[in-house]
């Protein structure tokens, strides 16, 4: 039995002994260490909401290829699971959704948000832009990336925004009836995307912005008279062909268009380095094989769309163009007077263009 004496021995060294274990000390770091791979050893779960079918050419597949390279690159301990438009929220819900953290990540293009930021879809595509490669120059090794982060923080969304693929020229719309000239665009109810959009307003189209989803449905029961979306292998497989024959070329609104992963800030803070460094690693390769698929996918679809579906392709006429041209240019000069962000974001881009074009219009022949 212990005296008196004994037990408040015991206890004193007891205390000591504690005390000694929290001291900061050497010995704590292998602690931490522990810590952190038992985390990383831990399969990360994550859901993503999708702009659009896993099944859809091209973007979709660009997701699933992710989600994929994801589980293999970290031998499991990344997995994304994927919610198709409407399952957990609408396709134009996924920027809100994974802000306020009631998803973990989304896939979306920042053309979408043009209505809560004026600047956004300048980092998804621009009218007369650039082609994808100079594009991605600005974007990744200029300040594009900087300022995209940016746009969110400013407006005070709480994501970590990844570019996460991208696409050549788009077809430039469908329509029921040829388009001569500008009167012919005059009252038309079109879906048309980004800033090309605001391009076509002022050539007396109304415009709506719909989800690719809804697109053949509302041509069908003649809510809209024609559409823009995407690559001739995208649109295939909508079914626009099937209601309106004329196909347009060059798409001069979307010269290149990219894809953006949305993961939530805290989230992705609370990710070790490996973990974020595979989650960019897997986003990189999305962009090769997003574009790659994009260039090498389209002339079989074009040639079947004529031989097979009775398309009418047709060129804007040089008059068209430079009617499409001078309304952007108007779009540009209201933009930049209008929002501060716009026009900060507008002068570094057409800065690194005009840098480019030292390199870019000697390099490059001419086809």
């Amino acid at each position: 039995m212990f005296t008196t004496t004994r037990f408040r021995s015991t206890l004193c060294q007891a205390a000591l002994a504690y005390m000694w274990f929290l001291l900061p000390c050497g010995c704590t770091k292998p602690t931490t260490q522990s810590t952190r791979a038992a985390s990383e050893s831990r399969p990360l779960q994550l859901k993503v909401v999708s702009f659009v079918n896993p099944r859809l050419p091209v973007i979709g597949e660009t997701l699933v290829r992710l989600i994929e390279r994801l589980d293999a690159a970290s031998g499991g301990n990344i997995k994304m699971r994927m919610y198709e438009p409407g399952k957990l929220v609408a396709a134009l819900e996924v920027l809100d959704a994974v802000s306020s953290g009631k998803v973990e990540a989304g896939f979306s293009s920042a053309g979408f948000w043009m209505g809560k930021m004026p600047a956004a879809p300048i980092f998804s595509s621009v009218p007369f832009g650039p082609r994808a490669s100079e594009f991605l120059s600005w974007l990744v090794a200029g300040n594009g990336m900087a300022l995209y982060q940016e746009l969110y923080d400013k407006h005070g969304y709480d994501v970590k925004v990844l570019l996460c693929g991208m696409i050549p020229p788009e077809t430039s719309g469908w329509f029921a009836k040829e388009i001569n000239s500008v009167d012919d665009l005059k009252g038309l109810k079109m879906r048309f995307f980004g800033l090309g959009g605001m391009v076509m307003m002022k050539l007396g189209v109304s415009v709506n912005i719909l989800p690719g989803g809804e697109i053949f449905p509302a041509l069908e029961k003649r809510v809209i008279d024609a559409t823009e979306y995407s690559l001739p292998v995208i649109d295939e497989s909508l079914g626009f062909y099937k209601i309106v024959d004329y196909n347009y070329f060059p798409g001069w609104h979307q010269q290149a268009t990219t894809f953006e992963l949305l993961v939530n800030k805290k989230v992705w803070n609370g990710l070790s380095t490996t973990q974020q460094t595979l989650i960019e690693l897997a986003t990189r390769d999305a962009i090769i094989h997003s574009l790659a698929q994009g260039e090498a996918q389209q002339a079989d679809v074009m040639r079947r769309n004529v031989n097979v579906h009775g398309v009418k392709e047709r060129v804007w006429s040089p008059e068209l163009l430079d009617a499409f041209r001078e309304k952007w240019e108007e779009v540009v000069a209201e933009q930049t007077a209008r929002d501060p962000f716009f026009k900060k974001v507008w002068a570094d881009y057409s800065a690194f263009r005009e840098k480019y074009a030292t390199w870019g219009s000697k390099a490059y022949l001419n086809r």
